[in-house]
C-alpha cells in the first residue's frame, strides 16, 4: 500500500472491474502469474502524474487468481490502470511482465485515449501514457419501459452501418456528427426504409491507431473499429459527451421506441495489441499466456488465425467467461438485441488451435439465460482457412452466407450453369443448414457488406481500387464477381449508367424475393460509391461517409429499394420460418408451396451449363395473400415466357427491373394487369407478378 489522498482496505475478487459501493471503489483484476500487482489512480484522463500509486498486498490483496482493494471514499469520475510485474517473456512461460507500462483494465467501462501514442507504447514504455480507466457509477439508467422489438428473425430486415460514417458527412445536418446521439436524429429515416434491425459496426473501444505504417503515413486511421481493447466500453470517439454509456442507452431506447432492433458486431477474435511487436495494452501485461494463442514452439510468439498478429484464446475457461460476462454485459445493461461475431470460427477453435464442434464458449453463449432471447449470427469463417457456413457449432447460431453473396454475385453479372445453385440459396439453402436441424433463419442472406464492394461498385468496377489506403493495392479481396457493364468507374453512357442501375436492382429484388433474414448495407439503397475501393477499413472520410444528398439525387432508386422492402413485408411466402417443399398442397388452396418451371412452363433442366433463367411461383401463406411469380433472366437475351394459370385469378406486374423508376415497382393500387398468357422478359431482368381475385 502506499500514501495518498485514499484509505485502502482489503476489497473483494468479484465482480471483476471498478465497481462503486457504498464505502468507496472496489477493484480487482486477474493476473495468476504476478508476483506484484500495482493499482495507479488519477485525477483527470491526462494527468501524468498519480494521484495515488498503491502496490497490492500478495496476502491480504489476493484471492486464487485476482487481485483485489477497496479505495474507501473514492467514486465515479476516478481514472485509474494497472501495472503488473512478474516472470519475463522467455519461449516457455509466455508471459510478458512489465512495471513500467500502464495497463488498461480489461473490464473497464469507460476508456480515455488522451495520452496514447500506439507507436511509443510498442517500443518505448512510459510510465503514465497508456490507455486508461474511468469508473463510473452504476447509478439506474431511466429506461421508460423499454422493450426489445417483438418481430420474429424471419421478419427480419437486417441493415448494416457505422455508427460514425453514417452522419459525419456535412449533408447529415445533425448536432453531433458521427456520434450515437447524430444516429438518433436519423431513426425516420430508418423508419422510412422499412429495416427492423440496424447491426452496428463495432462500437466498443477500438484503437484508431492500430493501421500498417504506410497506411499511418498517409494520415488515415482504423475506420471500420474491427481493433478492440476495451470490450465493455463504448468507443470515446462516438460520445457527444462525457457519458457515453448512458448516450448509447440513449440510442438503444430511441431505436426500439422507433421498431428497430440493435445488433452489435463484435470482435472476440483478436485484440489491438497485435503480434509479438505490438504493444501491450492490457490482456498481454496481466495473462498473456491465457488470452492468446501461442506459439508452442516458442510462446513469445503467436498463432495468427485472423490475419492481425495475435489470436484471443476464445475456450480457455478465463477467456470463455470473459466473452460471455461482456455479452450478457450489454444485453442486461445496454438492452441491446443480438450480436454478429466477426470470424467467429476462430471461437470454434480449441486451446490447441484445432476446431472443436463443442466449443464451450459457443455453447455457453447459446445456453446462457440472460442471451436467451438475444440474435446471434457468425461470420462463420477465420482469416486461416476455417470455413464452417452451414456448419457452424450451435443451433441457435445464424450465419452469414458467404456462399449466397458468390453465387448471387455470378448469377446477376451473367455467369452462366448456376440455377441449380442459385435456386437453393434464394429457397433458403436447405441443402447447407437443412442436414444439421436448422431452418431458413439460420441464413443471413447478403449482396454486399462493408467488407468488399458497395452495391454501386459492384456493377461500375472490375478491379479493386485501393490505392488510397496506402498498401500499394494489395489489400482487400482479389475476387469480387463484379461487373463493371464494360466501363471501369465513372461514366457519362446513358447506356452503361442504365443497365447498371437495371443490375443494383436485380441484386435486390433476389435478395429481397430470397427465404432467410435479408441484410443490407447502409447507402446500397441510394447508390453509394467508394470510388472502388473495396478495403476502406481506413477511410474516415467522404469514402466511406453517408452521403445524405444521394437521398435527393437518387431518389429513384430510394423508392425502389422502399417499395421492394414494403413487397417483402407484405408478403409471407417470402418469410417462410420452414424450408420449403415443393410439394402438392403444401401451400394455400391446394397449390405446392413453391413450384419452378422453365420459360416454358415445364420442369427446370438443372444441369444446363448455359442457363441463365430462374422461375418460380410461391403460394400465399395467409387468406388474402396473392400468388407470386418471378421471372429471372440473366442472360444477354429477351426471353418469352409462359405464365402459369390460378383459377380466379389474374396477374399485375409488380416488378420489372427494365423499365425505369417509377415504373420499375409498384405497389397494389398501382399495379398494371396483364393481358396475355406470358410476358416478354428483357436481358437482365428480374419481373415479379402478382395473382390477384378477378
Amino acid at each position: 500500500m502506499a500514501a495518498g489522498p485514499y484509505r485502502l482496505s482489503q476489497g473483494e475478487p468479484f465482480p471483476a472491474g471498478a465497481r462503486v459501493v457504498p464505502a468507496g471503489v472496489n477493484f480487482a483484476v486477474f493476473s495468476r502469474h504476478a508476483s506484484a500487482v500495482t493499482l495507479v489512480l488519477y485525477a483527470g484522463a491526462t494527468d501524468r502524474s498519480p494521484l495515488q500509486v498503491i502496490e497490492l498486498d500478495p496476502v491480504n490483496n489476493r484471492t486464487f487468481f485476482f487481485w483485489h482493494v477497496l479505495v474507501e471514499g473514492a467514486g465515479a469520475g476516478l481514472w485509474y490502470s494497472w501495472r503488473a510485474d512478474g516472470p519475463g517473456d522467455s519461449a516457455r512461460s509466455g508471459l510478458r511482465f512489465d512495471p513500467r507500462r500502464d495497463l488498461l483494465d480489461p473490464w473497464a467501462r469507460a476508456v480515455g485515449t488522451g495520452l496514447w501514442n500506439r507507436r511509443l507504447a510498442a517500443s518505448q514504455p512510459e510510465p503514465g501514457t497508456g490507455l486508461r480507466a474511468c469508473v463510473v457509477d452504476d447509478e439506474p439508467y431511466d429506461w421508460e419501459g423499454d422493450r426489445p422489438p417483438s418481430h420474429r428473425p424471419e421478419d427480419s430486415i437486417i441493415y448494416e452501418l457505422h455508427v460514425g460514417g453514417f452522419t459525419r458527412h456535412g449533408s447529415s445536418r445533425v448536432a453531433a456528427p458521427g456520434s450515437f446521439a447524430g444516429l438518433i436524429e436519423k431513426i425516420p429515416y430508418l423508419q422510412s426504409l422499412g429495416i427492423t434491425d440496424v447491426e452496428l459496426m463495432p462500437v466498443m473501444a477500438f484503437d484508431v491507431q492500430d493501421v500498417p505504417a504506410g497506411t499511418a503515413a498517409l494520415g488515415l486511421g482504423n475506420y471500420w473499429g474491427y481493433s478492440p481493447y476495451g470490450f465493455f466500453a463504448p468507443h470515446p470517439p462516438y460520445c457527444a459527451g462525457a457519458d457515453g454509456r448512458r448516450e448509447f442507452r440513449d440510442l438503444v431506447k430511441a431505436l426500439h421506441r422507433a421498431g428497430i432492433g440493435v445488433i452489435l458486431d463484435v470482435v472476440f477474435n483478436h485484440t489491438a495489441e497485435g503480434g509479438a511487436d505490438g504493444p501491450v495494452i492490457s490482456f498481454k501485461g496481466l495473462a498473456n499466456e491465457s488470452f492468446y494463442h501461442l506459439d508452442p514452439a516458442d510462446r513469445r510468439q503467436y498463432l495468427d488465425y485472423t490475419g492481425t498478429g495475435n489470436t484471443l484464446n476464445c475456450n480457455h475457461p478465463l477467456v470463455a467467461n470473459y466473452i460471455v460476462q461482456c455479452l450478457e454485459y450489454w444485453v442486461r445493461e445496454m438492452h441491446v438485441d443480438g450480436f454478429r461475431f466477426d470470424l467467429a470460427s476462430v471461437m470454434a477453435r480449441g486451446e490447441d488451435g484445432k476446431p472443436m464442434y463443442h466449443a464451450p464458449v459457443l455453447w455457453s453463449i447459446e445456453f446462457s439465460e440472460a442471451l436467451v432471447h438475444t440474435r446471434l449470427i457468425a461470420e462463420a469463417w477465420d482469416a486461416a482457412g476455417l470455413y464452417q457456413v452451414g456448419a457452424f457449432p450451435g443451433y441457435r447460431w445464424a450465419e452469414w452466407n458467404g456462399r449466397y453473396r458468390d453465387s448471387v454475385r455470378r448469377f446477376v453479372r451473367g455467369d452462366a450453369g448456376l440455377v441449380g445453385e442459385v435456386a437453393s440459396r434464394i429457397a433458403g439453402s436447405s441443402d447447407l443448414y437443412g442436414p444439421g436441424g436448422r431452418l431458413p433463419i439460420n441464413s443471413i442472406n447478403f449482396v454486399t457488406c462493408h467488407d468488399g464492394f458497395t452495391l454501386n461498385d459492384l456493377v461500375s468496377y472490375g478491379q479493386r481500387h485501393n490505392q488510397a489506403n496506402g498498401e500499394g493495392n494489395r489489400d482487400g479481396m482479389t475476387e469480387n464477381h463484379s461487373w463493371n457493364c464494360g466501363v471501369e468507374g465513372p461514366t457519362d453512357d446513358p447506356v452503361v449508367l442504365e443497365l447498371r442501375q437495371r443490375l443494383a436492382r436485380n441484386h435486390l429484388a433476389i435478395l429481397m424475393l430470397s427465404q432467410g433474414p435479408p441484410m443490407l448495407l447502409a447507402g446500397d439503397e441510394v447508390l453509394r460509391t467508394q470510388r472502388g475501393n473495396n478495403n476502406a477499413y481506413c477511410q474516415d472520410n467522404d469514402i466511406s461517409w453517408f452521403d445524405w444528398t444521394l437521398v435527393e439525387r437518387n431518389a429513384g432508386f430510394l423508392r425502389f429499394v422502399r417499395e421492394l422492402i414494403r413487397l417483402r413485408r407484405r408478403h409471407r411466402s417470402l418469410r417462410r420460418p420452414r424450408f420449403l417443399t415443393g410439394q402438392p398442397g403444401s401451400g394455400r388452396d391446394g397449390l405446392p408451396d413453391i413450384h419452378w418451371q422453365d420459360a416454358d412452363g415445364r420442369p427446370p433442366d438443372w444441369s444446363d451449363p448455359q442457363s441463365r433463367w430462374l422461375s418460380f411461383t410461391l403460394s400465399g401463406r395467409e387468406a388474402g395473400e396473392p400468388v407470386l411469380h418471378a421471372l429471372l433472366n440473366m442472360g444477354p437475351a429477351p426471353r418469352r415466357a409462359l405464365l402459369p394459370q390460378i383459377a380466379g385469378c389474374s396477374w399485375r406486374r409488380t416488378l420489372d427491373t427494365s423499365l425505369p423508376p417509377p415504373r420499375d415497382i409498384a405497389p397494389p393500387e398501382q399495379q398494371e394487369p396483364l393481358a396475355g398468357p406470358d410476358y416478354l422478359v428483357p436481358a437482365r431482368t428480374v419481373v415479379v407478378l402478382e395473382a390477384w381475385r378477378d
